[in-house]
């Protein structure tokens, strides 16, 4: 499917990189929450046995979308493969086979940005919703990062450093230009 989507305007905006980035910051803010769900010990008698383990586990899962998307935006600000595979800790080959099948998702999303759900009547995006509809998301993100004091008394904490493709009135409140 190729139609436009309702945010396209909006998307527009961003450079891919930029979009990239606020999907890693997305990703980032779900390993946060689900990281401090495991401080507090006041409810574990009401945990099942091996809650904590399954806990621990989404955060694994949760970190491991969180690299993958690290690596989708450092691609797309040019980092080179060995780069990335030396913070990995593999060589450059391995690093691109292992996030190649990532990378022509993210592609084939701005290309093709629905598909049809298994009843062939609801379109699902196939960008990640940061990516999707950036301004909700820079809104998102920028309270969030407030709320954690990130970037004291910062109403921009994210979306201040993302290069923009317009002027930031146009984007988010905030952005650069590029």
């Amino acid at each position: 499917m190729t139609e436009t989507t309702p945010y396209d305007v909006d998307r527009a905006r961003f450079f891919r990189q930029a979009l990239a980035r606020l999907v890693l910051c997305d990703h980032a803010v779900d390993v946060a929450d689900s990281a401090s769900g495991l401080v507090a010990t006041r409810h574990d008698p009401d945990t099942g046995p091996g809650g904590r383990v399954s806990q621990a586990l989404q955060l694994i899962e949760l970190a491991e979308r969180a690299l993958v998307s690290a690596v989708v935006y450092e691609r797309e600000r040019g980092t080179s493969w060995a780069d990335i595979a030396r913070y990995l800790g593999i060589d450059p080959s391995e690093a691109e086979a292992r996030f190649v099948a990532d990378l022509t998702l993210w592609d084939t999303a701005f290309e093709v940005p629905y598909r049809l759900d298994d009843t062939g009547r609801k379109r699902v995006p196939q960008l990640p919703t940061a990516a999707y509809d950036p301004a909700w998301a820079c809104t998102q993100l920028d309270r969030w990062a407030y709320l954690q004091r990130l970037g004291t008394d910062d109403d921009h904490a994210v979306s201040s450093g993302l290069v923009m493709a317009a002027t930031e009135e146009e984007g988010c409140p905030g952005a650069e230009e590029g």
